[in-house]
């Protein structure tokens, strides 16, 4: 019988997994992939998500270093800078094995390879079953990502409103040409799919590119990604990958008698700019420091709440607004980029959000108030 088991070693799991065993918790983490392994996402790390980490990221985990956006619409730039470094361009398979192993470390029992089939919560105890067999543990952690159908022992899965599709490809490039087209900048593209925007990435030896948009309105997403990655000067035959990332904002429920659902599982995804490592790191800590506090204090199972708690004082108001804001601008995107192309400290504030020195409600008010925009 373990304190507890996590399911998925990724950011949100590894996380868990590392506060979990510095609290001092008997921990499974049970991850269906071999480490390291390729994870499609442009690897954008923003200093919001290192600053939740409790160990210094190594140097040469940082392949790129950002301090603004070039932000286009149709014909239309903006360039948007700081005098900081408002992110890291990393790959996620080394970034990912890192946290792992960093997990790992604290002596936790973490096992790699095993896929988990279903997850029962029980009177006195969670069932994990996997290809392999069947762990039992007080509590169990969902942090298995958006794919993932474990999660459904808490609620169901996404529908096609409530999760977005991307595709990413990374095209190999000397870095002085990377430096040359970005500088320490991301490009970001709106109008090119609906409910979500394109990219270009700088990373140390390759161009992180990609696009992603509601599901719902992203029926030809294959199609898009080759339109594109022409009209931005990409010509060759690249391998695509897609994946699932959930829109943030929306209700769900994350808590149940005996499980917890951290990161993407749990639809924790910023709904504009698709950020979803800060939030896996953090909330995997907090569900983490919740099961230690009931494990370690013969507390009550109907303390799981708080982890609700924690999740909404932290993040909450960010997430449910960032889904406001999205839906507002890809309904009149002309005018919204009219509006942040209008004034400089429009797009210098835009990216205190981008920057997680503002959050989107305090942003909305903040242009309503200064630029009269009722």
């Amino acid at each position: 019988m373990y304190d507890l088991i996590i399911v998925g070693g990724g950011p949100s799991g590894a996380s868990a997994g590392r506060r979990a065993g510095k609290l001092g918790l008997n921990t499974l983490l049970l991850e269906k992939e071999e480490f390291p392994r390729y994870k499609p996402c442009g690897g954008a790390l923003s200093e919001h998500a290192i600053s939740y980490l409790d160990f210094k990221l190594p140097m040469d985990i940082i392949e790129w270093e950002i301090t603004g956006a070039n932000i286009i619409f149709k014909d239309k730039l903006i360039k948007a800078h700081k005098d900081h470094r408002m992110s890291a361009l990393v790959s996620r398979d080394k970034f990912d094995n890192l946290l792992l192993e960093k997990a790992k470390e604290t002596g936790i029992e973490a096992h790699t390879g095993e896929r988990v089939l279903c997850c029962r919560e029980m009177s006195d105890c969670v069932e994990v079953e996997t290809e392999q067999k069947v762990y039992q543990a007080k509590f169990a952690i969902v942090a298995e990502g958006a794919h993932g159908l474990v999660k459904t022992c808490v609620r169901p899965a996404d529908t096609k409103e409530e999760y977005g599709i991307c595709i990413v490809t990374e095209i190999p490039a000397e870095e002085s040409e990377i430096e040359e087209r970005l500088g320490n900048t991301v490009e970001l593209h709106f109008g090119v799919v609906s409910g979500g925007y394109g990219w270009v990435f700088p990373h140390k030896t390759y161009y992180s590119v990609g696009i992603g948009g509601v599901a719902r309105d992203f029926p030809h997403p294959k199609e898009s990604m080759i339109n594109f990655l022409r009209k931005n000067g990409f010509n060759g035959d690249y391998k695509l990958h897609g994946h699932k990332i959930p829109a943030g904002g929306i209700k769900r429920k994350i808590t149940g008698s005996r499980v917890l659902l951290s990161g993407d599982a749990a639809g924790f995804v910023d709904s504009y700019s698709g950020e979803g490592l800060a939030y896996a790191i953090i909330s995997g800590q907090f569900a983490a420091e919740v099961i230690a506090g009931i494990c370690l204090n013969d507390g009550d199972p109907k303390d799981l709440k708080k982890y609700e708690s924690f999740c909404q004082a932290e993040f909450g108001i960010h997430l449910k607004y960032s889904l406001i804001f999205s839906k507002i601008v890809h309904r009149f995107p002309d005018r919204a980029f009219k509006i942040l192309n209008s004034n400089e400290k429009m797009s210098n504030k835009f990216l205190d959000v981008m920057d997680f020195r503002l959050n989107y409600k305090d942003y909305l008010w903040w242009c309503l108030l200064n630029f009269k925009l009722i």
